[in-house]
């Protein structure tokens, strides 16, 4: 059940074939500007490039559409151009991030009720500890943060109470000199708490515990269901790859969607496919890379998703292949979310589930380097590799052979998670 690349797809399209290539890319929950993926990808491309012997260049995209860049690349003799897209939805995890500070509070508390309540937050630590140990973090953060407000709020106040006694006594009068300082008590403690509270917010792009909060919450809100305004810019995302297939005018279509933005392809992709393909279309791939899929779909009314997840899983109309890294604490390593997600079908064929073996494919030096920085190892797979293997992201997107075609019999990570754990399958019909 979805061992190897399969050979039946039907519109896999033999080696070294491809000249052109369409590749949207839809990021995770990022509330940055898309051109922070064109300058990684032109950085980590020419590094990769110099490691791999290949060549590669990038310039400012012409057309008008998504934000991207085009691509030209000549490896292994085959020269390719590529064009890609990044699908933006930035500007939706900008605004569900905007909550104030009581409000990411109340969202803390609603969405480890949710998780804790529904048994997901048990069943996803049955699984791998790293990405829920990432998700408990922003909890432990944010209420350390609250706990040291309210005591260092506390020791301010004292100081406070203790100087308005101490000035006021044979003044007013012990009596009103302590109600005195209990006011001032209070006021200290409220308005150093604050000041604190404003304080480490402020510093978020270190400590990640309000980003990782929102990410969280966003899906949890709707218990697993997609929030309308992101159902709405998927079918935006749909129509710009049905358009980019029925022009028929590159060799294959690649849709990657790195951790958040894997689910989110998963959906996109499954209505393209109910819709209908032409006869005559390039190759259609489907790569996701760190994908944190069963946080969402562990959820009770995550059925839009596991449905999606239940039917992209034997299409014979696209190849799909799922990367990911044990090292990699912030994703699912070699989870098969279609498995784990309990929706698998008998006729099941995707994905094919391969690890990017952080270990084996960065040089002791680089891995010890990056070892403890999580954030930055759940984007190494858009990354240069001085140890690469059979993953190369950009011979993948820029590279002369087809997804399908590169992995084509291939096995699956011995290493691979298909125990179905979640305690909610259903699924909405297609």
């Amino acid at each position: 059940m979805g061992r190897t690349a399969r050979q039946d797809c039907d519109q896999s399209i033999g080696g070294a074939t491809v000249r052109r290539r369409q590749v949207f890319y839809i990021p995770g929950y990022d509330p940055i500007h898309p051109r922070r993926y064109r300058e990684l990808y032109r950085s980590e491309s020419a590094a990769q490039a110099a490691i791999s012997g290949y060549q590669i260049s990038q310039r400012p995209k012409q057309s008008n559409g998504p934000y991207g860049w085009h691509v030209e690349a000549e490896v292994d003799g085959g020269e390719v151009t590529a064009d890609v897209e990044v699908l933006v939805w930035s500007d939706i995890v900008r605004g569900s991030m905007a909550a104030s500070i009581p409000a990411t509070y109340l969202q803390l508390a609603r969405t480890a009720w949710i998780y804790i309540s529904t048994g997901a937050l048990f069943r996803l630590m049955r699984l791998r500890k790293g990405p829920v140990i990432a998700a408990l973090y922003p909890v432990g953060m944010l209420l350390m943060q609250l706990l040291l407000a309210l005591v260092l709020g506390a020791i301010a106040g004292g100081a406070i109470d203790r100087l308005a006694q101490w000035a006021l006594n044979s003044v007013a009068g012990p009596q009103t000199a302590a109600v005195i300082g209990a006011v001032a008590f209070i006021a200290a403690l409220i308005l150093t708490a604050i000041a604190l509270l404003r304080w480490f917010k402020a510093r978020d792009g270190k400590l990640f515990a309000y980003y990782l909060m929102h990410d969280y919450a966003y899906s949890a809100a709707s218990r697993g269901a997609n929030p309308p305004e992101l159902e709405a810019r998927m079918a935006e995302f749909r129509q710009l790859i049905r358009r980019a297939i029925e022009e028929n005018t590159v060799d294959e279509v690649l849709v990657v969607g790195h951790s958040s933005g894997a689910h989110v392809g998963v959906s996109v992709l499954a209505d393209l496919l109910r819709e209908g393909l032409p006869a005559a279309r390039p190759a259609l791939g489907f790569l996701s890379l760190g994908q944190v899929v069963p946080m969402v779909s562990f959820l009770p009314k995550a059925d839009r998703l596991r449905g999606d997840l239940r039917y992209l899983s034997v299409s014979p109309e696209l190849s799909w292949v799922d990367v990911s890294a044990p090292g990699d604490g912030c994703a699912f390593a070699l989870c098969d979310p279609v498995c784990v997600s309990g929706v698998a079908p008998d006729e099941k064929r995707w994905p094919l589930v391969v690890s990017a073996a952080f270990t084996q494919t960065l040089s002791p030096e680089r891995w010890k380097e990056l070892r403890w920085r999580f954030f930055r190892l759940h984007f190494q797979y858009l990354c240069a590799f001085d140890r690469p293997g059979d993953y190369d992201y950009f011979q993948i997107t820029a590279g002369p052979i087809s997804l399908a075609e590169r992995y084509e019999g291939r096995p699956a990570s011995k290493s691979r998670i298909e125990a179905p754990t979640s305690g909610y399958t259903s699924v909405t019909a297609p």
